[in-house]
């Protein structure tokens, strides 16, 4: 609190205050305006009061402006650069330096989120990265709803754009991240499409002699991946120990502006490596696509493609299929001969829901398909496994039921 007394000069009363300049005590005339004739001495008080009061909230609002500025200085000086830099920018760059780490296929999927809706929306909005509020990312997401999309959809935007945020505050380009302040929506519960065994042999009648046939039959025999399928090789087939083994998967990449399927040795998960029986009719079916491929050399000797030799699925020439024309192809298969339209990933939930049909655990379907954990497989076919629903069902039965004891009638005669 800054002190001070009341004091004439020149026949006119001064607020004299004492205050503090650099540590040093120094006096300030600062003058009331009023003359000492004719001025009583409570209102040359009021006055002095008056100013003292303003000269101190003067004072401490310059103080207050002071620290704030240097609190801003060392903000500044603080400040990674990169945080000025177009969150665009900053995503791409990012993309780029996360491609060693994560799969072609992963890499692939991140790209087209990030220079489709990512791009078109963030460019528009001109923030840079340390701009970014988690209202900028719910509104994103609100666009996406307003699209007629899954929450499904939005959480696979929301995992990668908390994923490039969380790599800035790792990098000190950001102290928090903003994604971790937005709600993230609830997953929605997929239905899976299958095919019942009547409907899968009718389709078995259909690919009969076409150029999916063999892609088919292993999706559903072994309920594989579109990529597993693609990537199965001669030699993961042993014919000794009758076994076949799902190590290699072929996915689809851009390579010189074309689209072409690409063979890699990763899979989704660990758990999904792993080591089936060979099924006698599966074995019969692939002794004879090897019969067909050689019958295709000869045929087309010189035109044959001989890059992919040790590869089982491909087309007439000798040709890896892309993943993309199994799904085209596929559709246009049930559309030709009526039948009921799933996705060529449905065949692998064909193949669960018939394994649970027939009283196969959950368990032993989680190493079948090759998912990471028991959750995963509870999560997509738990609604189908009516066999535990008659179980629980018979347990419930008979949990309140007490024991009958025959009461007399009235009709029992004495001897």
């Amino acid at each position: 609190m800054i002190t001070g007394c009341l004091q004439q000069k020149n026949n006119t009363y001064y607020a004299v205050l004492y205050v503090k300049v650099d540590g040093k005590r120094k006096t300030k005339w600062i003058p009331t305006g009023l003359p000492v004739a004719g001025t009583s001495q409570r209102k040359a008080q009021k006055a002095f009061d008056q100013i003292r009061l303003e000269y101190e909230q003067a004072q401490e609002e310059k103080e207050r402006q002071e620290a704030e500025e240097k609190a801003r200085e060392l903000i500044e000086g603080k400040r990674n650069p990169q945080a000025d830099v177009p969150f665009m920018d900053y995503l791409q760059k990012w993309l780029l330096q996360a491609k060693p780490t994560i799969s072609k296929t992963t890499f692939k999927g991140y790209r087209t989120m990030l220079d489709g809706r990512v791009n078109r929306y963030f460019t528009k909005l001109d923030v840079t990265v340390g701009e970014v509020t988690p209202q900028h990312l719910q509104d994103f997401y609100q666009t996406i709803f307003d699209e007629g999309n899954t929450p499904n959809t939005v959480i696979h935007y929301h995992a990668v754009l908390r994923k490039a945020l969380q790599n800035a505050v790792k990098k000190d380009i950001l102290d928090s991240n903003p994604a971790d302040k937005v709600d993230r929506p609830k997953k929605n519960v997929y239905q899976a499409q299958f095919y019942s065994a009547e409907e899968i042999m009718t389709l078995f009648d259909a690919v009969s002699d076409d150029s999916l046939e063999i892609c088919v039959k292993l999706a559903a025999y072994y309920g594989l991946r579109r990529s597993e399928v693609l990537g199965l090789k001669w030699d993961a087939i042993n014919l000794e120990q009758k076994t076949i083994s799902i190590r290699h998967k072929v996915i689809e990449d851009e390579v010189d502006g074309k689209f072409v399927a690409v063979g890699e040795d990763v899979l989704k998960t660990k758990s999904s490596f792993r080591t089936l029986p060979l099924l006698p009719s599966v074995e019969k079916l692939l002794l004879a696509e090897k019969e067909k491929q050689e019958m295709y050399r000869r045929l087309f000797k010189c035109s044959y493609c001989r890059e992919y030799l040790d590869y089982i699925c491909l087309d007439q020439t000798g040709k890896l299929m892309r993943p993309n024309y199994v799904t085209e192809h596929f559709s246009w298969l049930l559309e030709k001969f009526g039948l009921k339209k799933i996705r060529f990933h449905g065949l692998r939930h064909s193949c669960a829901s018939l394994l649970l049909a027939n009283g196969i655990s959950m368990k032993q379907i989680q190493i079948w398909l090759g998912h990471s954990t028991f959750s995963t497989t509870a999560d997509i076919y738990s609604h189908l496994d009516f066999h535990a629903q008659i179980e629980s069902g018979l347990v419930m039965d008979g949990m309140f039921e007490r024991n009958q004891v025959a009461e007399p009638t009235g009709l029992e005669t004495s001897e």
